[in-house]
């Protein structure tokens, strides 16, 4: 059969998440740099990451998020405000602490042993990240070429209320697709099959008639695999991968993508 329907991943798919974190790492930490000489903006960003993934993972919510697909850098600008499961609850309320410690025992790890800037940060961080919502440049232009001539469905794992704050950072987006999919209010993220059947009963299209664009191998990749869907792995780093998850395509940026999608 031919091809009917396109899904498409949104982090560092077609928003690019990414540089949007980075930026604001950057510019949270060169804030702390003013104060304290010493430390250095990139090790900084170090510390807090280790930090905040070791704390992440020790909370309860930890299994959750991962059947979901939120990761602790999210949390670090999140708020959690919607979905039914009660997971969404502990994440706003741990939230605010779970920033404060991240900052506090990073900047500690290197030395630096001050609350009141841990504090600072903490809430300079989210602030910093939603100032800059970046889509890649081949985004929009892609997007013109598939709209009507293909049904459109954005298929992404998440928190409902950070992935449409971003989807809102960029509203001219949201109207291009035919149907989104948030895991956070399905209940369950990609890799999951059942996910993947929600989205093709919501196209009414068969396997064959979908394909699956994605940059995570074992996410978008390894979800489309396991329902018989075509794929599309964007690789943006030249990533050396395994034959355990393979793609039916390998790319290294979406400009690339538009004479595979015409010659299906």
């Amino acid at each position: 059969m031919g091809l009917k329907a396109i899904l498409f991943d949104l982090d560092d798919t077609l928003l690019w998440d990414d540089r949007s974190v980075a930026e604001a790492f950057t510019a949270t930490c060169e804030t702390a740099a003013m104060q304290y000489p010493q430390l250095q903006a990139v090790e900084l960003e170090l510390s807090v990451r280790k930090e905040a993934r070791s704390i992440y993972e020790s909370f309860d919510t930890f299994p959750f998020t991962k059947i979901i697909g939120i990761n602790p850098f999210e949390a670090l600008w999140g708020n959690f405000t919607e979905g039914d499961n009660e997971n969404f609850r502990k994440l706003h309320a741990l939230a605010p602490g779970y920033r404060t410690a991240a900052w506090t025992q990073g900047l500690q790890a290197l030395g630096v042993d001050d609350a009141g800037l841990g504090q600072e940060l903490a809430e300079l961080f989210p602030k910093e990240r939603r100032a800059r919502p970046i889509v890649y440049e081949q985004t929009f232009p892609l997007l013109n070429a598939l709209k009507g001539n293909y049904k459109l469905l954005l298929l992404t794992n998440g928190s409902p209320d950070l992935q449409k704050e971003k989807l809102a950072g960029v509203p001219e987006l949201a109207a291009y697709f035919d149907h989104i999919i948030i895991s956070g209010q399905f209940g369950e993220g990609k890799p999951a099959i059942a996910i993947f059947q929600h989205a093709m009963q919501l196209l009414n299209i068969e396997p064959s008639e979908g394909l699956m664009i994605g940059d995570k191998l074992t996410t978008d990749i390894l979800g489309s695999n396991r329902v018989g869907m075509r794929n599309v792995w964007i690789n943006h780093h030249a990533a050396v991968r395994s034959n355990e998850i393979a793609p039916t395509y390998e790319i290294s940026d979406i400009s690339q993508l538009l004479p595979i999608i015409q010659a299906l």
